[in-house]
């Protein structure tokens, strides 16, 4: 069967194409361009057609993932799956399964079972968990073994697939050479995949073979997410040697998978300074002509423990802004605790307000009628107007209901002395144009 990025070069606006045109109101033909281009991805699988069908890319509002798991000290499924519920019910638009912990391929079916969005998760992490359980050792994992997982996993339904190709010798080098990084590194599949490669001596097999990475996910039409192994982990290491490097074989890497009639995504940093948010999605983008970026946050700064869901937002209102496509969500317990229900609902919250956010600035025209529309319920006290157009409805109902005003045209923040009120009273035959 022809993938996505196929049947649009090929003419042809398959279902796909279409509902993201209608999600997006935007024309149909746009869409095949776009996704003929590399320039859109729709992360699905010919053996599971979720229920909800996301565009991800040039052109569409920029889409918020969650992210979920067992650790190998937490291992409860229905956790699990209660977690990807709510972060479907909170607004995610896709999801990530990303278990290294008790039986990894029950809690992936479960959870691809339980939701309608498209799941995506990273191989690498099954690949050394079920190494080290065969061999006691995760720097036995044998490349065969690693490339039957990845099908494995594939034939389940995963939508996309976060596959670290861009870690190579070259990569290791500059990070070797460069001598230092003051927040290590942090990613479990990189750490993992480069611990491999100098214990073997050897290439990494998903670099070196990548043509053979492609035909497993084009089999199925998953999207192949270009893992940032070697992302930074913390701002002072935002655009190391070793980042940049990894960000370009991955933009290279984009091209020849496009080429190859695969959907390709590009994954970008974890920590990032505000300074170089622009400067990074502008250089990804004229790399990789334009493929969806995937940012991780970024996360804008390195001391908020507790907090670092806002520090993403900040981060992740302004890759928005600026062009990111996907944003993946941090949460609350981040660099602290394997995320609670509650935390993965306060993680997609926040990530939503920011992909909302960016989404005014990137496409102002079209972006901002929304806010018009809030202003003016606001101005005339018209609530039932103000919760229809909250991003989140039921938290504003929630709150005002729990401190309700003597006087219900008014909410108990000013009571007495509502301004909106006052005003209205006084000049409202002047105040309530369409123009202001």
């Amino acid at each position: 069967m022809a993938t996505q990025i196929e049947q649009a070069r090929a003419g042809i606006v398959t279902e796909q194409m279409q509902t993201v045109a209608q999600n997006e109101q935007l024309d149909a033909g746009f869409v095949r361009q776009m996704v003929s281009e590399g320039k859109i991805v729709i992360p699905w699988n010919i053996n599971r057609k979720p229920a909800r069908i996301t565009g991800i890319g040039k052109g569409l509002s920029t889409k918020v993932n969650a992210s979920i798991g067992t650790s190998s000290d937490i291992v409860d499924y229905s956790a699990e799956v209660r977690k990807a519920l709510a972060a479907q019910a909170a607004g995610a638009d896709t999801l990530m399964e990303l278990s290294v912990g008790g039986d990894l391929d029950r809690v992936r079916r479960e959870v691809i079972a339980a939701v309608d969005l498209p799941v995506g998760n990273v191989p690498l992490y099954q690949a050394f968990c079920e190494a080290t359980r065969k061999y006691g050792d995760p720097n036995k994992l044998e490349a065969e073994m690693l490339f039957d997982i990845i099908e494995q996993q594939c034939a389940d339904g995963m939508a996309f697939m976060a596959v670290h190709c861009g870690i190579n010798r070259y990569t290791i080098e500059r990070l070797r050479k460069q001598g230092y990084r003051y927040g290590g590194l942090v990613s479990k599949g990189g750490v993992s995949m480069v611990a491999w490669m100098l214990a073997n001596n050897c290439e990494n097999p998903l670099y070196e073979q990548f043509d053979r990475v492609v035909r497993i996910l084009k089999k199925y039409d998953t999207v192949l997410s270009l893992g940032n192994g070697l992302r930074a982990g913390a701002i002072h290491d935002s655009h190391d040697r070793a980042m940049v490097q990894e960000l370009l074989i991955n933009c290279e890497l984009a091209e020849l998978g496009q080429e190859m009639g695969c959907q390709m995504l590009v994954e970008g940093p974890g920590h990032m300074p505000l300074d170089e948010i622009e400067t990074n999605i502008r250089l990804q983008k004229r790399m990789s002509n334009d493929a969806p970026y995937y940012m991780l946050g970024p996360i804008a700064s390195d001391v908020v423990p507790g907090y670092d869901h806002i520090s993403a937002a900040i981060g992740s209102a302004q890759s928005s802004r600026f062009g990111a496509d996907l944003i993946c969500y941090i949460t609350p317990a981040e660099h602290l605790a394997l995320p609670n229900e509650q935390d993965v609902i306060d993680g997609v919250k926040a990530a939503k307000v920011a992909a909302y956010i960016g989404d005014m600035n990137k496409y102002p025209e079209r972006g901002r009628a929304r806010d018009k529309a809030m202003s003016k319920a606001r101005r005339d006290l018209d609530w039932s107007k103000q919760f229809e157009l909250a991003l989140f409805p039921a938290d504003a109902k929630a709150i005002r209901a729990s401190r309700t005003p003597e006087d219900e045209r008014t909410c108990t923040m000013c009571g007495d002395f509502c301004a909106s009120r006052g005003a209205g009273e006084l000049f409202s035959a002047d105040l309530r144009g369409d123009k202001i």
